[in-house]
């Protein structure tokens, strides 16, 4: 999974990405500090691996992992090339998702492009900016394919016009193309422009020290975000990107008793994770040994040979069964063997739709 990390320059983009990569892009209060997108890979937090590889007493542990791609500030004008304009969103759209950082605090010694801070406006600038680049790319589709299409000679070419065609009316409306509603045939025809409107988004609201462990009642800046977000589907996580990079320099311990002494359930960078698993509707299947415990990254939904098929090409095309319990149980019963005697491992077939936390043994020929 890669996350871009995007924002308007000064709303604190840069410093949660070194908090969440233990990364050292340069946080200055200017406007680009971020020149070229800085790439970090983030281990996914997972206590069930941890678990698993002590039961096993596994050689090697081997979690999910992000990629994170920090982004330089984007400015009003930047579908034109204003600031860094076009950079900017050729990176984008390599990305699977984009994770919008939003200023929600005050602070005279922060400068502010638009010199106010208003996040719903905000927001609007970079998604403007993005239908306006999408547009662009949009027409050159069509004139690439406009003799073919022209005269119905080639049906194929005729049909993506006329969707392109309406996709150019919605954009025009300053709408953006994830809001676009399809047909099945329509879908695979969207996703092979990469548009950057038609990303998933993850709002980041990002608040002061002083707002830590405040309730969105008192945070009227992080209300509207989140009303905005409500419209279009989209997730919000509420962060500190200062204090997150003050926790990101902190041992297990340490960082347990801050979060705690503020309330907080977990940090920034876990929430951060969840979401995106949840926008990006991904879950994770576990296979533990004596040589590794691993994490798998599946879409939901995902059934048991194509699920095999991410360890080797093999494993999905000799698949014969999974033997499959959930992780929790397999830590109860000591290991698969006990499972095995208390009848909790599970024969499952092609058909079998894979769950959250599912411990897998596959079996295969080829």
């Amino acid at each position: 999974m890669k996350l871009g990390v995007v924002g308007l320059p000064n709303v604190g983009k840069s410093t949660l990405f070194n908090a969440i990569t233990h990364a050292s892009a340069e946080a200055a209060n200017y406007p680009f500090c971020t020149i070229e997108p800085n790439v970090g890979v983030v281990a996914v937090p997972d206590e069930r691996l941890a678990k698993l590889a002590d039961l096993y007493h596994s050689k090697k542990v081997t979690p999910a992992v992000i990629e994170f791609v920090d982004i330089a500030g984007l400015v009003k004008g930047a579908s034109r090339g204003e600031g860094l304009g076009n950079k900017f969103l050729s990176h984008i759209r390599e990305v699977d998702a984009v994770v919008h950082v939003v200023r929600c605090f005050e602070d005279e010694n922060v400068i502010h492009v638009e010199n106010s801070v208003d996040p719903v406006r905000d927001i609007e600038t970079i998604e403007l900016e993005l239908i306006l680049a999408d547009i662009e790319a949009v027409e050159k589709r069509k004139d690439r394919i406009r003799n073919a299409a022209r005269g119905g000679s080639d049906k194929n070419a005729a049909a993506e016009f006329a969707f392109l065609s309406r996709l150019s009316e919605h954009l025009e409306k300053e709408r953006p193309a994830s809001s676009l509603p399809l047909t099945e045939e329509e879908k695979p025809l969207l996703d092979n422009l990469f548009l950057l409107s038609a990303k998933p988004v993850i709002y980041c609201a990002n608040i002061s020290e002083r707002d830590m462990g405040a309730g969105e009642d008192d945070l009227p800046f992080v209300k509207a975000v989140r009303a905005y977000a409500e419209k279009s589907g989209a997730g919000v996580i509420v962060v500190c990107a200062k204090t997150e990079e003050e926790l990101s320099l902190m041992e297990e311990e340490e960082r347990a008793l801050f979060l705690e002494e503020f309330g907080l359930k977990e940090s920034g960078l876990s929430k951060l994770i969840k979401a995106s698993y949840e926008l990006l509707g991904l879950i994770s299947y576990l296979t533990a040994g004596e040589k590794e415990t691993r994490a798998w990254t599946i879409e939901k939904g995902t059934k048991a040979p194509q699920a095999a098929g991410k360890i080797h090409s093999d494993f999905e095309k000799g698949f014969i069964r999974a033997e499959v319990v959930d992780w929790e149980t397999l830590l109860e019963c000591g290991g698969l063997a006990g499972a095995r005697e208390k009848g909790k491992v599970r024969s499952e077939g092609k058909d079998y739709v894979m769950k959250d936390g599912d411990v897998v043994l596959f079996r295969f020929n080829v």
